[in-house]
Protein backbone atom coordinates (compact mmCIF):
# COMPACT_ATOMS: atom_id res chain seq x y z
CA UNK A 1 0.00 0.00 0.00
CA UNK A 2 1.30 3.56 -0.60
CA UNK A 3 0.42 6.28 1.87
CA UNK A 4 -0.29 9.24 0.09
CA UNK A 5 0.64 12.71 1.94
CA UNK A 6 1.04 16.50 1.19
CA UNK A 7 3.26 19.65 2.13
CA UNK A 8 1.51 20.73 5.40
CA UNK A 9 2.18 24.16 3.71
CA UNK A 10 0.12 23.25 1.02
CA UNK A 11 -3.05 22.80 3.22
CA UNK A 12 -5.64 25.75 4.38
CA UNK A 13 -3.52 28.12 2.05
CA UNK A 14 -7.21 29.70 0.62
CA UNK A 15 -8.55 29.84 4.39
CA UNK A 16 -8.32 33.45 5.26
CA UNK A 17 -5.84 35.67 5.20
CA UNK A 18 -3.71 35.16 8.00
CA UNK A 19 -1.42 31.99 8.04
CA UNK A 20 -3.05 28.79 9.37
CA UNK A 21 -1.41 27.38 12.13
CA UNK A 22 0.09 24.06 11.95
CA UNK A 23 -2.83 22.98 14.55
CA UNK A 24 -5.34 23.61 12.02
CA UNK A 25 -3.62 22.31 8.92
CA UNK A 26 -2.45 19.12 10.41
CA UNK A 27 -6.32 18.43 11.21
CA UNK A 28 -7.30 19.53 7.74
CA UNK A 29 -4.70 17.16 6.41
CA UNK A 30 -6.49 14.57 7.97
CA UNK A 31 -9.57 15.34 7.34
CA UNK A 32 -8.98 15.18 3.55
CA UNK A 33 -7.78 11.69 3.54
CA UNK A 34 -3.74 12.17 3.92
CA UNK A 35 -1.84 9.64 6.00
CA UNK A 36 1.55 11.47 6.59
CA UNK A 37 3.34 15.11 5.65
CA UNK A 38 6.21 17.07 4.67
CA UNK A 39 6.62 19.89 7.47
CA UNK A 40 8.40 22.78 7.13
CA UNK A 41 8.25 23.96 10.42
CA UNK A 42 9.37 28.05 9.26
CA UNK A 43 5.94 27.88 6.90
CA UNK A 44 3.81 26.64 9.51
CA UNK A 45 4.38 29.55 12.46
CA UNK A 46 6.93 28.03 14.24
CA UNK A 47 10.82 29.34 14.00
CA UNK A 48 13.66 26.97 12.60
CA UNK A 49 16.66 28.06 14.02
CA UNK A 50 18.45 25.76 16.70
CA UNK A 51 17.87 28.05 19.71
CA UNK A 52 14.24 27.72 19.04
CA UNK A 53 14.54 23.49 17.86
CA UNK A 54 14.20 22.69 21.98
CA UNK A 55 13.07 19.27 22.88
CA UNK A 56 9.71 20.77 24.56
CA UNK A 57 8.81 22.16 20.67
CA UNK A 58 9.39 18.61 19.50
CA UNK A 59 7.64 16.75 21.60
CA UNK A 60 4.65 19.18 20.85
CA UNK A 61 4.73 18.91 17.56
CA UNK A 62 4.64 15.08 17.47
CA UNK A 63 1.01 14.89 20.06
CA UNK A 64 -0.43 17.35 17.58
CA UNK A 65 0.40 14.97 14.60
CA UNK A 66 -0.42 11.69 17.03
CA UNK A 67 -3.95 13.47 17.80
CA UNK A 68 -4.40 13.73 13.82
CA UNK A 69 -3.32 10.14 13.01
CA UNK A 70 -0.35 11.68 10.64
CA UNK A 71 3.12 10.52 10.17
CA UNK A 72 5.65 13.20 9.59
CA UNK A 73 7.17 11.74 6.55
CA UNK A 74 10.07 14.43 6.73
CA UNK A 75 11.15 17.07 7.76
CA UNK A 76 12.11 19.69 5.60
CA UNK A 77 15.69 21.64 6.39
CA UNK A 78 16.42 22.81 2.90
CA UNK A 79 19.45 25.19 2.93
CA UNK A 80 22.85 25.60 0.92
CA UNK A 81 25.29 22.75 1.90
CA UNK A 82 27.43 24.62 -0.26
CA UNK A 83 27.52 28.31 0.75
CA UNK A 84 30.87 29.89 0.21
CA UNK A 85 31.29 31.77 3.49
CA UNK A 86 32.41 29.23 5.73
CA UNK A 87 31.08 31.57 8.75
CA UNK A 88 27.61 31.10 7.39
CA UNK A 89 28.10 27.36 6.17
CA UNK A 90 28.51 26.47 9.73
CA UNK A 91 25.62 28.65 10.75
CA UNK A 92 23.75 26.68 8.10
CA UNK A 93 24.85 23.03 9.44
CA UNK A 94 23.97 23.81 12.90
CA UNK A 95 20.58 24.14 11.73
CA UNK A 96 21.12 20.63 10.20
CA UNK A 97 22.25 19.05 13.64
CA UNK A 98 19.10 20.71 15.16
CA UNK A 99 16.85 19.61 13.29
CA UNK A 100 18.15 15.88 13.31
CA UNK A 101 17.70 16.30 16.88
CA UNK A 102 14.22 16.96 16.69
CA UNK A 103 12.97 14.89 14.10
CA UNK A 104 14.21 11.93 16.19
CA UNK A 105 12.20 13.37 19.19
CA UNK A 106 8.86 13.77 16.44
CA UNK A 107 9.16 10.64 14.87
CA UNK A 108 9.65 12.07 11.73
CA UNK A 109 11.10 9.50 9.32
CA UNK A 110 14.18 11.62 8.40
CA UNK A 111 15.51 15.35 7.65
CA UNK A 112 15.47 16.26 3.71
CA UNK A 113 17.34 18.18 2.28
CA UNK A 114 18.51 19.50 -1.86
CA UNK A 115 22.41 19.75 -2.43
CA UNK A 116 23.07 23.36 -2.92
CA UNK A 117 25.14 25.26 -5.47
CA UNK A 118 28.40 27.17 -4.93
CA UNK A 119 27.00 30.77 -4.55
CA UNK A 120 25.42 32.81 -1.52
CA UNK A 121 22.69 33.08 -3.87
CA UNK A 122 21.57 29.60 -4.31
CA UNK A 123 21.30 29.93 -8.44
CA UNK A 124 22.36 27.91 -10.46
CA UNK A 125 25.57 27.76 -11.92
CA UNK A 126 27.58 25.76 -14.42
CA UNK A 127 30.39 24.84 -11.29
CA UNK A 128 27.34 23.07 -10.51
CA UNK A 129 28.38 20.32 -12.90
CA UNK A 130 32.23 20.12 -11.38
CA UNK A 131 33.79 17.19 -9.44
CA UNK A 132 35.52 19.63 -7.39
CA UNK A 133 31.95 21.43 -6.27
CA UNK A 134 30.42 17.81 -5.86
CA UNK A 135 33.56 16.61 -3.92
CA UNK A 136 33.05 19.81 -1.94
CA UNK A 137 29.39 18.94 -1.20
CA UNK A 138 29.77 15.61 -0.14
CA UNK A 139 32.69 17.12 2.36
CA UNK A 140 29.81 19.48 3.93
CA UNK A 141 27.46 16.76 4.10
CA UNK A 142 29.61 14.50 5.65
CA UNK A 143 29.03 16.63 9.31
CA UNK A 144 25.49 16.23 8.44
CA UNK A 145 25.58 12.57 7.80
CA UNK A 146 28.19 11.87 11.09
CA UNK A 147 25.37 13.97 13.52
CA UNK A 148 22.82 12.09 12.15
CA UNK A 149 24.38 8.75 12.93
CA UNK A 150 25.03 9.77 16.50
CA UNK A 151 21.74 11.36 17.03
CA UNK A 152 20.02 8.14 15.25
CA UNK A 153 18.45 10.18 12.67
CA UNK A 154 18.42 9.48 8.75
CA UNK A 155 19.45 12.58 6.51
CA UNK A 156 18.06 12.39 3.12
CA UNK A 157 19.00 13.73 -0.08
CA UNK A 158 16.79 15.25 -2.95
CA UNK A 159 18.60 15.13 -6.49
CA UNK A 160 17.31 18.17 -8.54
CA UNK A 161 18.63 19.03 -11.57
CA UNK A 162 19.58 22.75 -11.46
CA UNK A 163 21.66 21.74 -8.20
CA UNK A 164 25.09 20.02 -7.58
CA UNK A 165 23.47 16.83 -7.19
CA UNK A 166 21.52 16.63 -10.49
CA UNK A 167 21.10 13.43 -11.22
CA UNK A 168 20.98 9.41 -10.20
CA UNK A 169 24.70 8.67 -10.91
CA UNK A 170 25.79 12.11 -9.07
CA UNK A 171 23.25 10.83 -6.30
CA UNK A 172 24.93 7.23 -6.02
CA UNK A 173 28.12 8.80 -6.12
CA UNK A 174 27.33 10.55 -2.99
CA UNK A 175 26.04 7.44 -1.27
CA UNK A 176 28.68 5.38 -1.92
CA UNK A 177 31.43 7.92 -0.90
CA UNK A 178 29.67 8.41 2.99
CA UNK A 179 28.90 4.44 2.97
CA UNK A 180 25.94 5.39 5.93
CA UNK A 181 22.98 3.78 6.72
CA UNK A 182 21.84 7.13 8.15
CA UNK A 183 21.77 8.74 4.40
CA UNK A 184 18.73 7.96 2.31
CA UNK A 185 17.32 9.31 -0.80
CA UNK A 186 14.12 11.37 -1.48
CA UNK A 187 13.04 10.37 -5.18
CA UNK A 188 11.35 13.27 -6.61
CA UNK A 189 10.66 12.24 -10.48
CA UNK A 190 9.63 15.67 -11.56
CA UNK A 191 13.19 17.21 -9.94
CA UNK A 192 15.43 15.21 -12.19
CA UNK A 193 13.60 16.54 -15.53
CA UNK A 194 14.90 19.21 -17.45
CA UNK A 195 13.88 21.58 -20.43
CA UNK A 196 16.51 19.27 -22.11
CA UNK A 197 15.64 15.49 -21.02
CA UNK A 198 11.95 15.81 -20.36
CA UNK A 199 11.15 14.07 -23.90
CA UNK A 200 13.43 11.23 -22.43
CA UNK A 201 11.69 10.78 -19.34
CA UNK A 202 10.99 7.62 -19.24
CA UNK A 203 14.54 6.89 -19.66
CA UNK A 204 15.86 9.23 -17.03
CA UNK A 205 13.10 7.95 -14.49
CA UNK A 206 14.02 3.88 -15.14
CA UNK A 207 17.15 5.31 -14.75
CA UNK A 208 17.32 6.87 -11.32
CA UNK A 209 14.97 3.67 -10.26
CA UNK A 210 17.49 1.15 -10.95
CA UNK A 211 20.36 2.79 -9.25
CA UNK A 212 18.94 4.11 -6.53
CA UNK A 213 15.93 2.03 -5.45
CA UNK A 214 18.18 0.32 -2.72
CA UNK A 215 18.59 4.00 -1.12
CA UNK A 216 14.85 5.76 -1.47
CA UNK A 217 13.05 6.44 1.86
CA UNK A 218 9.89 8.63 0.27
CA UNK A 219 8.90 9.79 -2.78
CA UNK A 220 7.76 13.77 -3.91
CA UNK A 221 4.53 13.84 -6.26
CA UNK A 222 4.49 16.42 -8.47
CA UNK A 223 3.79 16.93 -12.29
CA UNK A 224 5.04 19.57 -14.95
CA UNK A 225 3.84 21.31 -17.70
CA UNK A 226 5.99 23.55 -20.33
CA UNK A 227 6.04 27.09 -20.37
CA UNK A 228 8.19 29.74 -21.72
CA UNK A 229 11.10 27.48 -22.61
CA UNK A 230 10.82 25.88 -19.03
CA UNK A 231 9.32 23.36 -16.85
CA UNK A 232 6.90 24.53 -14.53
CA UNK A 233 6.05 22.38 -11.63
CA UNK A 234 2.09 21.97 -10.66
CA UNK A 235 -0.56 19.59 -8.78
CA UNK A 236 -0.61 15.10 -10.03
CA UNK A 237 -2.98 14.89 -13.01
CA UNK A 238 -2.52 18.34 -13.86
CA UNK A 239 0.57 18.27 -16.14
CA UNK A 240 2.50 15.61 -19.11
CA UNK A 241 3.47 12.87 -16.25
CA UNK A 242 2.94 9.41 -16.61
CA UNK A 243 3.18 7.62 -13.22
CA UNK A 244 2.30 4.31 -14.09
CA UNK A 245 5.87 3.06 -14.39
CA UNK A 246 6.73 5.19 -10.75
CA UNK A 247 4.12 3.27 -8.99
CA UNK A 248 4.60 0.08 -10.58
CA UNK A 249 8.12 0.39 -8.73
CA UNK A 250 6.73 1.66 -5.64
CA UNK A 251 4.34 -1.07 -5.59
CA UNK A 252 6.34 -3.76 -6.33
CA UNK A 253 10.06 -2.57 -4.22
CA UNK A 254 8.55 -0.30 -1.41
CA UNK A 255 5.50 -1.60 0.57
CA UNK A 256 4.25 0.48 2.49
CA UNK A 257 5.89 4.48 1.26
CA UNK A 258 5.26 7.35 2.20
CA UNK A 259 4.53 9.69 -1.18
CA UNK A 260 4.04 13.15 -0.44
CA UNK A 261 2.33 15.95 -2.83
CA UNK A 262 3.57 18.94 -3.83
CA UNK A 263 2.24 21.63 -5.56
CA UNK A 264 -1.16 21.51 -4.80
CA UNK A 265 -3.67 23.53 -2.99
CA UNK A 266 -6.80 23.45 -1.91
CA UNK A 267 -8.82 22.88 -4.95
CA UNK A 268 -6.95 19.95 -6.15
CA UNK A 269 -4.83 18.19 -3.32
CA UNK A 270 -7.50 15.99 -2.62
CA UNK A 271 -8.37 14.85 -6.41
CA UNK A 272 -4.37 14.53 -6.77
CA UNK A 273 -4.52 12.18 -4.10
CA UNK A 274 -7.80 9.81 -5.30
CA UNK A 275 -5.69 10.00 -8.60
CA UNK A 276 -2.40 8.45 -7.23
CA UNK A 277 -4.18 5.89 -5.14
CA UNK A 278 -6.14 4.76 -8.14
CA UNK A 279 -3.31 4.41 -10.67
CA UNK A 280 -1.61 2.33 -7.55
CA UNK A 281 -3.97 0.33 -7.36
CA UNK A 282 -4.65 -0.84 -10.86
CA UNK A 283 -0.84 -1.59 -11.82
Amino acid sequence: MIQVGIRLHDVNTTVGKELQTLEERAKTAHERGFKCVHLALSKNGYPNDPCALNEGLGFHVKRVFEENKLDIAVLGCYLNLLHPDPIERRRIKEKYYANLRLARIMGAGMVGTETGCPNAEYRYTLQNLSQDTLDDFIRSLEDVVVSAEAIGSTIAIEPVTKHCVFDASRALEVIKTLRSPNLRIIFDPVNLLSIDNYEKRDYVLADAMDKLHDYIAMVHIKDFTVENGDLKACAAGEGLMNYEEILKFLKAKKPWVQATLENTNDNNSVRSRELIERIYSEV
